[in-house]
C-alpha cells in the first residue's frame, strides 16, 4: 500500500512539473450509499443519505483543461439503513430498524477529459475508514433483543484500508463553477476474512454521489 501511494505521489509530481495549468478547488455534496455483494438477507439493507466534501487539485496536461489529472481528499459518509421489515431465519423472525454510518477519508485520483464544459472522469480511489456509528434496534419474534445506540463500533473485524474506483460526469463553467455526479465502488471486502458475523460477509461499499464545487483559476 505504501509503495502504491509513493508511486501515485511521484506520478502527480511529474505531472505537476509539466502541467499547463494548476487549479485548487472545493466541493461538497451528498452520497446515496448502501452495501453491495453477496449479502445475507440483502433486502433488509436500504440506501442511506450522507454528506461528502473536501478539496481537489486539478492538474491540466493537454490544452490546459482538455485532459487533466485531479486528485481529491474527501470526507465521505457512507453506510446503509435497515428496511425495518421482518425476515425469517431457521424459524425465527427478526426485525432490524435504524441505520449505520461509515465515516471515510476518500482519496480518488481521476483522469478527467473536458470539452465545451462537459467533463468525464474516472480513476482509482483509496479510502480509509475512520469511524462507524450504529443506531440500531433488533427484535426476535417480537421481543427486543438489543439496542445499539449512537457511538463508535469496534473496527477490529473490518478492513479500514479500502481500494476502489470512481467514475462520473458533469459540467464545468468557464468561471470555475462545476456540478457533477459520480459512482464509487470498492474492490476490497468490508469485513476481514474469518469475520464471524455472516451479515457482512462479502459486503462492499457502494455509493452514488452528486456534488457542486468551484475551481480557483477560472477555465
Amino acid at each position: 500500500m505504501k509503495k502504491l501511494l509513493l508511486l501515485a505521489a511521484a506520478g502527480l509530481l511529474a505531472g505537476s512539473a509539466q502541467a499547463q495549468s494548476l487549479k485548487f478547488g472545493l466541493k461538497a455534496g451528498a452520497n446515496l450509499s448502501n452495501l453491495s455483494g453477496n449479502l445475507t438477507n440483502q433486502d433488509q439493507y436500504k440506501n442511506r443519505f450522507g454528506f461528502q466534501g473536501g478539496v481537489m487539485l486539478n492538474i491540466g496536461l493537454v490544452d490546459k483543461d482538455f485532459f487533466s489529472i485531479q486528485p481529491e481528499v474527501l470526507y465521505s459518509q457512507k453506510g446503509f439503513r435497515y428496511a425495518d421489515q421482518s425476515f425469517t431465519v431457521l424459524g425465527n423472525t427478526y426485525r432490524n430498524s435504524g441505520n449505520v454510518r461509515y465515516d471515510y477519508l476518500d482519496v480518488p485520483v481521476l483522469l478527467k477529459i473536458k470539452t465545451q464544459g462537459v467533463f468525464f472522469e474516472a480513476g482509482p480511489q483509496y479510502s480509509y475508514l475512520m469511524n462507524i456509528t450504529t443506531n440500531r434496534q433488533q427484535t426476535l419474534n417480537g421481543n427486543v433483543q438489543g439496542t445499539a445506540g449512537s457511538g463508535t463500533s469496534n473496527l477490529d473485524n473490518v478492513n479500514r484500508n479500502e481500494l476502489g474506483y470512481a467514475a462520473g460526469l458533469g459540467f464545468q463553467a468557464n468561471q470555475g463553477f462545476l456540478i457533477g455526479v459520480r459512482y464509487n465502488g470498492a474492490f476490497t471486502d468490508f469485513a476481514k476474512d474469518g469475520y464471524s458475523n455472516n451479515e457482512f460477509r462479502n459486503a462492499r461499499n457502494s455509493a452514488f454521489q452528486a456534488y457542486i464545487g468551484f475551481l480557483l483559476g477560472g477555465k
